[in-house]
């Protein structure tokens, strides 16, 4: 099949270049890259980053037969996304959104819209307002428990990217399905071991365990499955490649069946508790944020006078916040560790400014998010650590909503658009030493521009507050606890995987927990 896309590719595309050309033709348009084949580049951002060299900072280029104009600096990407927001703010219309997203009914995927914003705003408010309260204080207690289940495995190498994307998903599963959980998983193993603290709620549970292995929570294993598989598939290129020759999702694809098959999964698992909420909700309180998103329907807003929020919204609410808050997440944590690992000195300034404000050795003093002046150089590494690798490094490709321009080059209605944020983190007219981990720079006030991980405008990450929480205090409590080593002094690589979905994904590897205070080796000493 693929031998059989490429040759339409080349055809069509060819086609479709003489139609734009005559289509566009008393246009002001971006500079074209010659080719259509740039999706088989390795290192695609950074690539991409390369072209400006001769073309400057906007461009077009097609992939396959997608015309699309690329953003490669701070300046066009805030001058689009900012500025220009109203412009930007479509998605485009692929096979492979329509699938993932019940047709648009999402919020990373669903094109613009008055309907959009308001489930946007429904959304926001539940993150930002339905348990603001909740939000710290269940992050802080499900990380001191990670630590404790890192101290068992003190001494031993740990498969460190694993362990953040369970924690990433068990806060996510707590945040929006709360404590009181049903789930049947009859594939699990019995485990004898629950903690007495644990209740299985449901006839369903009656006979299943609720951890695996002693140790994760049986929903979170569930959902963590589910997003594994999800992603996979829909990352491969047998599925990509429908979006950029839309007709071949017609022929025999194995790829397809899949997707449908973990898309299948995920709402009977997301339909299975948006259900089970429905029966037990109390009017007028809120457990989690799916009780505040369902309570919410029914209530007019402005935006919602081209049509009515339903229940499929916060469907994929829920799947927006599982999808965009698990792997993202863990990944920056995973990118911080081997970081920190190549750079033991950042590490041991690091344990001395928390030991200095937190005390040593966790002793219990909240880390204070609401007040990072108080660990300067810890906000000023999630920062670097951003700036350098972005979870999702070329965002989600905008359209846009009605004729617009960027740097006085025209952008027609319609174009797809490409913020290619991990370039941007590495222009050189803007950061000095861009390619370097250097997180002094942004301690001096007004040193350093914002970095643009979480995208800007209107398509911003809604999930922005909480990733930074979770990285504010996972990093602090875990360099609290422990020191990290490189088993038998054998370094991560730092360079991503050549060929990355959306997601800029790490190799993987392995930490040495070293647990502070008695015993402790010294910082950079390998075992």
């Amino acid at each position: 099949m693929l031998l059989l896309g490429l040759l339409l590719l080349t055809l069509l595309a060819g086609a479709r270049l003489l139609w734009d050309k005559w289509k566009f033709r008393s246009l002001h348009l971006p500079p074209l890259v010659p080719g259509f084949l740039h999706l088989l580049q390795p290192n695609l951002p950074l690539y991409l980053l390369g072209l400006t060299q001769k073309l400057g900072p906007v461009y077009r280029l097609r992939l396959g037969l997608r015309d699309v104009v690329v953003l490669n600096s701070k300046r066009t990407i805030e001058e689009a996304m900012i500025r220009k927001w109203v412009d930007f703010a479509g998605r485009p219309q692929t096979a492979s959104y329509q699938l993932v997203s019940q047709h648009f009914q999402d919020l990373s995927l669903g094109d613009y819209s008055l309907l959009w914003k308001a489930h946007k705003k429904l959304t926001r408010s539940a993150l930002l307002l339905g348990l603001r309260n909740s939000m710290e204080p269940l992050v802080e207690q499900l990380t001191q428990e990670f630590c404790e289940r890192m101290r068992a495995r003190a001494g031993t190498p740990v498969a460190i990217q694993e362990e953040f994307s369970f924690l990433t998903c068990t806060i996510i599963c707590h945040l929006t399905f709360g404590d009181k959980v049903k789930v049947l998983l009859p594939s699990l193993c019995w485990c004898p071991f629950l903690s007495p603290s644990l209740t299985l709620f449901g006839p369903e549970l009656k006979g299943f365990p609720l951890w695996r292995g002693g140790q994760e929570d049986a929903l979170v294993h569930a959902v963590h499955d589910c997003v594994q598989d999800l992603m996979k598939t829909w990352e491969h290129w047998s599925i990509q490649i429908l979006d950029i020759i839309p007709f071949l999702r017609f022929f025999p694809n194995p790829g397809l069946w899949r997707l449908k098959q973990a898309l299948e999964n995920r709402d009977h698992m997301v339909e299975k508790q948006l259900k089970q909420h429905k029966e037990s909700m109390v009017a007028g309180q809120w457990r989690d944020l799916t009780d505040y998103m369902l309570q919410r329907l029914g209530k007019p807003t402005a935006e919602e006078s081209h049509g009515q929020l339903l229940e499929g919204h916060v469907h994929m609410s829920v799947v927006d916040l599982f999808i965009g808050g698990t792997e993202t997440t863990a990944t920056t944590l995973s990118w911080a560790v081997a970081f920190l690992l190549h750079h033991p000195e950042v590490q041991q300034r690091l344990q001395e400014e928390l030991d200095r404000e937190l005390g040593p050795e966790a002793s219990g003093s909240q880390v204070p998010y609401r007040d990072p002046a108080r660990l300067p150089l810890l906000t000023a590494t999630i920062a670097e650590v951003l700036r350098l690798r972005p979870a999702v490094p070329l965002a989600l490709p905008h359209r846009t909503t009605r004729p617009s321009s960027i740097l006085g080059y025209d952008i027609p209605e319609g174009m797809v658009v490409i913020p290619n944020l991990q370039g941007a983190h590495l222009d050189e007219t803007v950061w000095e030493r861009p390619q370097e981990f250097w997180p002094d720079r942004f301690l001096a006030p007004g040193a350093s521009p914002r970095v643009l991980a979480f995208g800007c405008g209107a398509r911003v990450c809604l999930g922005e507050p909480l990733a930074r929480l979770e990285l504010f205090v996972v990093l602090a409590r875990l360099l609290q606890a422990f020191t990290l080593l490189p088993p038998g002094g054998t370094l991560p690589s730092l360079q991503p995987r050549a060929r990355c979905g959306v997601n800029l994904t790490m190799r993987p590897f392995q930490v040495q927990l070293q647990p502070r205070g008695a015993g402790t080796l010294a910082l950079g000493q390998h075992p």
